[in-house]
């Protein structure tokens, strides 16, 4: 998103007299009709600046009275890591446990689905080959924090009690779970970290706003055989998380 929107430029302006110590945590900020008078910018101009900060953690509203400065929102750490996938189930999951806090998650699934070019070309399969697709909702402790979308090929799943990863007795287990209820043991996994711009629709449903700067996670799961299983396109909100990387090292080859 362009830098001279109107509004980023206001709550750029109003970030940077926050972060200098003008207004210390706690303190009343000026009204919105005073910030539009001070940058010449109309109301909702300024109403947009201060939801934008808000939206950040830096500021925070109090309905009756106004608007306050918040003290720092801490981005939380997303381990991903093998080992706490093998304890748990779910990277996710096992990430805000370890940080005192409760991973659940959404999914829908679409059976019959073709694999596209992109999608086939990862999962070693035919362009058109039927694909379960699922579409992910991550929550923290009830509030939005990443969003997924997963293909499976149905040659594997197809027939198995764990064909749709939502239902029967595998569901919301975990892809290496449920994979490995039906003898596929996943061992390896590639992950491609890019920078990328929310969409309207990832901005809604993460509460962020479009354009801002999400990191998109391609994903493919390999089993013993060096067959892929799963991949799935991963997006996670910068403001919120920051993505690390637990590697289990083997001394014996150094």
């Amino acid at each position: 998103m362009p830098r001279d929107t109107p509004y980023l430029l206001v709550a750029d302006k109003i970030r940077t007299r926050v972060l200098s110590g003008e207004w210390a945590v706690g303190d009343k900020l000026p009204s919105r009709a005073r910030f539009a008078e001070e940058y010449g910018v109309g109301h909702s101009v300024a109403q947009r600046a201060m939801e934008r900060l808000i939206i950040e953690g830096i500021l925070e509203g109090r309905a009756g009275s106004g608007t306050y400065v918040r003290k720092a929102r801490q981005r939380l750490r997303m381990v991903r890591s093998r080992l706490r996938q093998e304890r748990s189930g779910s990277p996710f999951r096992a990430g805000l446990k370890d940080q005192g806090g409760d991973g659940t998650w959404e999914c829908n699934s679409r059976a019959r689905v073709p694999a596209t070019e992109d999608i086939a070309a990862r999962l070693a399969i035919e362009p058109g080959d039927l694909c379960v697709m699922t579409h992910y909702e991550f929550l923290a402790d009830g509030q939005p924090a990443q969003l997924a979308t997963s293909w499976e090929p149905m040659a594997i799943t197809g027939g198995t009690e764990v064909l749709l990863p939502e239902m029967g007795p595998r569901g919301k287990i975990g892809v290496v779970a449920r994979m490995r209820s039906i003898n596929v043991n996943i061992s390896t996994a590639l992950e491609m970290p890019r920078p990328a711009r929310a969409t309207r629709e990832q901005a809604n449903f993460l509460n962020i706003s479009v354009g801002d700067l999400v990191t998109q996670l391609e994903r493919i799961y390999f089993d013993a055989e060096g067959r892929p299983v799963e991949t799935a396109d991963i997006i996670v909100p910068d403001i919120r998380w920051e993505i690390a990387y637990e590697i289990d090292v083997d001394d014996s080859r150094f």
